[in-house]
């Protein structure tokens, strides 16, 4: 078995993780939305490991990190596209994915076969030193068993991949806790394949013809191609079932009420405990909150032993989508309406 060791995030470290990576290893990296496991993109074998480790569906593109703009040349055709260039100025650094033509020399491990590449630029700068220290661009999805709650801090990476890597990167807990939008350009209109800290409010100030997927609020065919991570898969998901449901706090407490015994919990907003006698969660108070919170306080879930777990259902509108997107695929769709 493979020794993993976590690394406080010095110079030293992050050159011996570099050498680790340009070596075709992988490795766990800290950014600002969640943890990632980072291959070099340009080594197949490295970006197979990715795969092998997580337990993911090859059919699951990877988003592609850059430490520079120059780094663009590398992996898209299309770099003068307006409204490219305005996202650009606006939010990178930052949680913001960019799904757009693919250079040819971007693997179709990568890509999963797709003419698009998916890019981000994140805003870590222990991930960005990294990058840097490399030299190349690193695919890196969320450093977790495929389908788990993603990881927003070391020790969550080595509690899933302990024994498969050989270095964590320690950068602390991720600012976001919550993966990032991607957009795909379309001509003169964004659409937004997986809702994120960068509301469609806050793309609205670089273009009004926004596009929300279909799959973001919807179960999609399990035969479609998707063009984007976190659309086709149940993901984010405790051992414990996910039961959402949409009501007041008066009639979710009414509905709880019963169920709230032996293994089975509730998770409702900061505040609302004192509603309920026992077997509770707060997930935070406001919509920032709760995207920092959701995935540890699902990880504390699998810490109780919890079989089951019925959720508040957050707001829908601006970073609250991107929380209740999150929570939908956790539950499978598994959704109560009151």
């Amino acid at each position: 078995m493979i020794k993993t060791t976590i690394l406080d995030a010095s110079t030293d470290n992050i050159i011996y993780c570099a050498d680790l990576l340009k070596n075709g290893e992988v490795v766990a990296m800290p950014t600002e939305t969640v943890y990632g496991l980072a291959a070099n993109i340009f080594n197949d074998k490295a970006v197979s490991k990715i795969f092998e480790i997580k337990g993911r569906p090859q059919d699951n593109p990877l988003i592609c990190h850059i430490s520079n703009i120059s780094m663009l040349d590398e992996l898209t055709i299309d770099l003068h596209s307006e409204i490219f260039q305005k996202l650009i100025e606006k939010f990178w650094p930052g949680p913001l994915t960019v799904i757009v033509p693919r250079n040819k020399k971007v693997s179709n491990l990568i890509t999963a076969n797709l003419d698009t590449v998916a890019i981000r630029f994140p805003s870590h700068i222990v991930s960005r030193k990294l990058i840097e220290a490399c030299g190349f661009p690193l695919a890196a999805p969320s450093a977790n068993l495929s389908g788990k709650p993603s990881p927003t801090s070391a020790n969550h990476v080595f509690y899933d991949l302990n024994g498969r890597i050989k270095a964590i990167l320690d950068g602390g807990i991720c600012e976001v806790g919550l993966e990032s939008t991607i957009v795909k350009i379309e001509d003169d209109s964004l659409r937004v394949l997986r809702p994120g800290i960068i509301s469609v409010d806050m793309l609205k100030e670089v273009t009004e013809n926004i596009v929300l997927d279909d799959s973001v609020l919807n179960q999609i065919d399990p035969n479609s191609t998707v063009i984007s991570p976190g659309t086709k898969y149940k993901h984010y998901s405790p051992n414990a079932d996910i039961v959402l449901v949409d009501s007041s706090l008066d009639d979710f407490r009414t509905y709880v009420s019963d169920k709230l015994k032996e293994n089975v919990w509730c998770a409702v907003f900061d505040g609302e405990q004192k509603c309920f006698d026992k077997n509770v969660l707060t997930f935070g108070y406001n919509e920032k909150d709760q995207a920092h919170n959701i995935f540890m306080v699902l990880r504390k879930f699998d810490e109780l032993g919890a079989s089951k777990v019925f959720f508040r259902c957050p707001k829908k509108e601006n970073i609250g989508l991107a929380v209740y997107n999150r929570l939908l695929r956790a539950a499978a769709f598994n959704l109560v309406v009151l």
